[in-house]
């Protein structure tokens, strides 16, 4: 395996002096390195991708210097349109490292939502003429490193290295956090289920939050009816907006997470536009992208009450305990939607967490079977 601290001391060999991007649990190591060995003008973590393609090539418009953007293989989707319309040869020609973990390599076992993503990324790579390097466990760092760096200087544009599971060691560190919330994920999830009614149709969102809802789900014996957005990160709200417009007579609880609000926060004002009256969104608020590592997010310092005003929401709730999680729903069943409900809770999970045992398309049929009885 290659140790994090060797793989940085590499990439600053090569005069790599800013890393952006967004967390994934391939490369969890070496952002926990970086978040340990570096100061916060050198390691942005940043909405989404495309916004890390567009920071490095505003630092390398103001220094001539490469960056380096990190990413799951998922977030090529969100990284297209820069890396086309932007830093492509024909356009601004901008040099930067990309660095994606390759979820669902072909031939390791993966959940299903990476599998078709991990089949077309070398092909998705090619296509959009982007010099590539697969890095392993097993890979000779400095001849990669040499020659990905000897092509990025000959054409001046986006080179990437391709990350299989397990290249880099174990790498630890107490992620920062002044995060002093009461409520943990479980509990307030437990909570949640206890108090929407049966007809209530939910849609939560990528990662632990979805894994829970399953788990909790199968503890209480109920049928398994909601949506577990399995992938998708950032469009939870946008799905559940789309059940409620076509579903107005049922309640629709969106359970949404900070890493994903913020990756799209888009959809909030448009949310705040339709005004569906029958949409309840909660957001779980660790103030950390829980699901690939911990690594902290930005929205431990923002104002959601100001924001959710801003965008339109009819009402908003700020929940720190069980006590005010119960009165907030109580109130929000009585009044008429958008309501915005902001849920502070601790970072964290259980170590022996499942995952759905039914596959994505039987989930999805019986929330259908649900939502158009």
């Amino acid at each position: 395996m290659i140790q994090a601290s060797t793989f940085f001391q590499s990439l600053k060999k090569y005069n790599v002096n800013l890393f952006a991007g967004v967390p994934d649990s391939l490369l969890k190591n070496f952002c926990a390195y970086l978040d340990k060995h570096t100061n916060s003008d050198e390691h942005i973590i940043t909405a989404n991708e495309g916004n890390a393609i567009a920071l490095v090539t505003g630092y390398h418009l103001a220094t001539g210097k490469i960056g380096a953007v990190y990413m799951q293989n998922s977030g090529l989707g969100n990284a297209v349109n820069p890396l086309t319309s932007l830093t492509n040869p024909d356009v601004y020609s901008i040099p930067l490292l990309m660095i994606i973990g390759w979820r669902g390599e072909p031939g390791k076992k993966d959940e299903p939502q990476h599998i078709k993503q991990g089949r077309i990324t070398p092909a998705l790579l090619e296509l959009l003429d982007i010099p590539y390097r697969i890095l392993n466990a097993d890979s000779n760092l400095n001849a990669i490193l040499a020659d990905l760096f000897q092509t990025l200087t000959k054409i001046h544009a986006p080179v990437a290295l391709l990350v299989s599971k397990g290249t880099f060691a174990d790498y630890k560190c107490k992620l920062k956090s002044d995060n002093k919330a009461i409520l943990g994920l479980e509990e307030t999830l437990r909570q949640i289920l206890s108090l929407v009614n049966p007809q209530d149709l939910i849609i939560s969102t990528t990662g632990k939050t979805s894994r829970e809802v399953f788990e909790l789900r199968a503890e209480r014996g109920d049928t398994q009816r909601d949506f577990l957005t399995v992938g998708s990160m950032g469009h939870t709200s946008s799905i559940a907006l789309g059940v409620a417009i076509g579903n107005p007579k049922r309640q629709v609880i969106c359970l949404d997470g900070d890493g994903s609000v913020l990756m799209h926060m888009g959809v909030l004002p448009i949310i705040g536009d339709i005004k569906p009256y029958n949409l309840v969104h909660i957001l779980l608020n660790n103030n950390a992208h829980e699901s690939v590592g911990g690594q902290p997010t930005v929205a431990g310092q923002m104002d959601f009450a100001a924001i959710a005003e801003g965008c339109g929401y009819r009402q908003y709730f700020a929940v720190r305990d069980s006590h005010s999680l119960t009165r907030s729903f109580q109130e929000a069943y009585q009044k008429p939607g958008p309501v915005l409900i902001e849920v502070h809770i601790r970072a964290g999970s259980r170590s022996d967490l499942g995952r759905p045992t039914s596959s994505p398309i039987q989930n999805k049929k019986s929330f259908m079977e649900k939502a158009c009885d």
